[in-house]
């Protein structure tokens, strides 16, 4: 047996102890609730040593091979990255695909085996493929690549030759004519070297009186057998570690001895059964002529399932499908010395059944027959192994429905055949899924979102396609000659199916769903045009409440580009200073005079003049800007504020998104340090949708607040639902009583009562009241007869720039003069 040089990389006996490691790596960045680890918490960072031995497959459909180490890309052969492993060589695409299909189906790091074929080398590897997720949608597996053992020369092994050593010999014979003795007549270059003759010559020795092998009792016994019979004898001796085989003829006296060093053939026979007897992978030795077996090993027998003598008594077409008996033949007529499968094969296993193989050989000389060696490799997991990642890669994993690309196959086939006729595209969301992820956590939430995927398939039928894009989004095509009045009814049936009540774990659960309606031509011949405009009618059943549906209409696009050119003016109106802040003051009622100012962001738009918040703010907040421009509000506030009088505050409203940022502290703290201002005359005001997500995190954030001596005001009390409960959760400064029930205060008593409860409310918790919208003297003297402390309103003055305070507090001032 001859062994082949190892590729590089650390010993055998230490490969073992990478794979724990990397096993353990995987396990400690699998995230709570995450099916798979992040691919850079896994794969990224420190792995040193263990990189060379990585290749990074990409699953999008096809398994790719995206990136590889560099003992990766020896095993391979191949340097190229971003290549289908359909272009690797056979075995070694086979053991990447089957460890990343099992890795993949399992959700967890699998651990193989590999025997790979070089030019007649086998090696055994071990492969461990660990799946993780990534950013960008698709799913990558890291397969970590090693050589267990030896690896071996099979071909050059079993069947290498060695040169001969040929003497010729003279027979002595004494008085009575009985040999006893014989002399070196001739011999070859070979037989000084093997018999280790110093200068290299045995010439008319005596082997009798030499010291060489040949003066063995044994051998000498055998050369005097060989003078009496005259024929042909053979004899094998172990001598210094060799193994040598002796043949000898006599003519007459004269006798002929060829010496083979056999000790290659010896340890042939130990290759053959380590590795042909006992070899894992399927191997047989068939005919060349007949292409009848001539031998088969253990893993042939058992992974076909005939026995060894029915293999014995086969031939190759027997384990062939009847189809493709011609193929298999035409491709045995071209076999040369050596040859690896140009196509997968069909083979028949005993029990009737098909599995496909790859298959490699070479022509041998196996019993004196000419023959051909084969190895084989099984690849019918493979093939499976390809389907389910094709099925994967088309399927969510979750629902099992088709996905977003699947359903963008659909839609455009469906788009392609329909000759002019209508196709409809359903947009679905379900509505309250959010506080049910919230509520009872996100395996819960996978479970709902299961059922959901039951009811669309038992309801959406034939042609017609349910499919999720993603998170609680699903879609329906509407595939035949489809109405407006089918669509619509369509839409409504399912809107009904869908609230009906889910059982999720003994827990029974109510959502709903919205639904946004496309039909082509007319609102679009395109998947991608239907598709928006599906999501945007979908938008504005949303915003009708939810748990209707609604058409596309073209003033919905024109209203989404209307939207789309407001933020990117957004952007750059917050780059190019456009924005200022307006104040308008609150009065105390007792004193009669400014006790402070609300800032009020406005927008001075270049071209389209002051655009209103409440156009603005929402496309802000959904944009991600609202942060930024919140933290410029402040800070403009707090430096406007230093320059009024020492008893005048300044009001600032926070969003939400303020708070989720959870730096919010940390800007109050560095908006009154550069601004000099005091904590005292700041005032934060909030609405109620602070205390509708992370209450225990927003409450604590308040509390820091009111440490550092800023007031905490709640705006438009009495709107919300649960008002009276947040003032248990939180002790505010001030409460605002919102502008809908001043208007109507003279008008309407249920406003009055109102008013006089919140008041009432107010002096026994010790909180300000400020009420806001007043326009006239009578809800002025409405609000001071109920109690209010403080007032805001057009009344007394709209919200004015910065450079307009000054002048506004002086005539003010008059005007308590005068009252006074």
């Amino acid at each position: 047996m001859t062994a082949a040089k190892k590729m590089p990389g650390k010993p055998a006996a230490e490969m073992f102890d990478d794979i724990p490691v990397l096993q353990r790596k995987w396990r400690a960045a699998l995230k709570p609730g995450e099916r798979l680890p992040r691919y850079e918490d896994v794969m990224l960072g420190s792995l040193g040593r263990l990189a060379d031995h990585i290749a990074l497959l990409k699953n999008d459909g096809v398994l790719e091979l995206s990136r590889s180490g560099r003992y990766v890309q020896k095993w391979l052969g191949e340097e190229r990255w971003d290549i289908p492993l359909a272009e690797l060589s056979p075995d070694c695409a086979t053991a990447l695909s089957e460890a990343a299909a099992s890795a993949l189906a399992a959700g967890r790091p699998h651990r193989a085996s590999a025997h790979c074929v070089r030019d007649g080398m086998v090696r055994t590897y071990d492969v461990l493929a660990l799946p993780t997720s990534s950013r960008w949608g698709a799913t990558l597996i890291g397969a970590y690549v090693n050589e267990r053992g030896a690896q071996y020369n099979l071909l050059d092994a079993i069947f290498s030759a060695t040169d001969d050593a040929v003497v010729s010999l003279a027979t002595l014979r004494d008085a009575a004519g009985k040999a006893f003795d014989l002399q070196v007549v001739h011999h070859n270059r070979s037989a000084g070297e093997l018999l280790k003759v110093v200068g290299g010559s045995l010439l008319w020795w005596r082997i009798g009186e030499g010291s060489t092998l040949l003066a063995l009792p044994e051998v000498m016994e055998f050369l005097l057998k060989a003078v009496s019979g005259g024929r042909g004898e053979q004899l094998e001796i172990e001598s210094a570690g060799r193994y040598l085989r002796l043949s000898a003829t006599a003519f007459a006296d004269v006798v002929s001895l060829t010496i083979s060093d056999v000790t290659v053939l010896k340890r042939r026979d130990a290759s053959f059964r380590l590795l042909f007897d006992n070899n894992p992978m399927p191997m047989w030795v068939f005919d060349a002529e007949t292409k009848a077996f001539l031998s088969v090993n253990d893993a042939a027998v058992q992974h076909y399932g005939y026995s060894r003598a029915t293999f014995l008594r086969m031939k190759l077409h027997e384990i062939w499908p009847e189809d493709e008996w011609d193929s298999h033949a035409a491709a045995l007529e071209r076999l040369g010395d050596a040859y690896h499968s140009s196509r997968n094969w069909r083979h028949l296993r005993a029990d009737g059944s098909e599995i496909e193989v790859l298959t490699f050989g070479r022509r041998v000389a196996f019993d004196e027959r000419d023959g051909y060696l084969v190895a084989v490799v099984d690849i019918t997991e493979r093939r499976k192994a390809e389907a389910r990642i094709a099925y994967m890669a088309h399927h969510d994993g979750l629902t099992d429905l088709p996905n977003r690309e699947h359903f963008q196959e659909r839609l455009k086939q469906a788009l392609d055949q329909a000759a002019g006729k209508r196709v409809g595209v359903l947009y679905i969301d379900l509505d309250l899924f959010k506080n049910i992820n919230d509520s009872f956590g996100h395996p819960v939430g996978d479970r709902l979102l299961k059922q959901v995927a039951e009811r669309l398939t038992i309801a959406v039928r034939g042609s017609n396609l349910a499919a999720r894009l993603g998170g609680d989004e699903f879609a329906v095509i509407l595939a035949t000659d489809v109405s407006p009045n089918e669509a619509s009814a369509c839409a409504s049936l399912l809107i009904d199916m869908l609230k009906a009540p889910y059982d999720v774990d003994g827990q029974e659960m109510v959502i709903g769903a919205s639904i946004g309606i496309a039909l082509s031509p007319g609102d679009g011949t395109t998947p991608e045009e239907l598709m928006r405009n599906a999501d945007m009618a979908l938008y504005r059943a949303k915003a009708d409440g939810g748990g209707v549906h609604h058409f596309f209409e073209r003033e919905m696009d024109l209203q989404a580009q209307r939207r789309r050119d407001m933020e990117l003016d957004l952007r750059r109106a917050f780059a190019n200073g456009e924005f200022e802040l307006h104040y308008q003051p609150l009065v105390s009622i007792a004193s009669d005079r400014i006790s402070g100012f609300e800032s009020l962001l406005r927008w001075r738009h270049p071209d389209k003049g002051m655009i209103s918040p409440a156009e603005f703010i929402p496309v802000a907040e959904d944009i991600g800007l609202i942060t930024q421009l919140g933290e410029w509000v402040l800070r403009e506030a707090c430096t406007e504020a230093v320059k009024w009088p020492v008893d005048v505050k300044v009001a600032v409203n926070l969003s939400p998104a303020q708070f989720r940022s959870r730096n919010l502290v940390q800007i109050v703290i560095s908006a009154l340090a550069q601004s000099g201002l005091s904590p005292k005359r700041l005032e934060l005001e909030i609405t109620e949708s602070i205390f509708l997500a992370e209450t225990d995190a927003n409450v604590a954030t308040l509390h820091q607040l009111r440490e550092l001596g800023v007031g905490i005001s709640m705006d438009d009390f009495g709107t919300g639902y649960s008002s009276l409960s947040y003032l248990r959760s939180f002790p505010f400064d001030k409460i605002k009583i919102d502008r809908s029930f001043v208007k109507d205060l003279a008008q309407r008593p249920d406003c009055g009562a109102i008013v006089r409860a919140i008041s009432g409310l107010g002096r026994s918790l010790n909180i300000t009241t400020t009420a806001e919208g007043v326009e006239t003297e009578d809800q002025l003297d409405w609000l001071r007869a109920e109690g209010c402390n403080e007032v805001q309103g057009f009344l007394f003055s709209a919200a004015r720039p910065a450079a307009e305070i000054g002048k506004l507090l002086a005539d003010f001032g008059q005007r308590t003069s005068r009252a006074a």
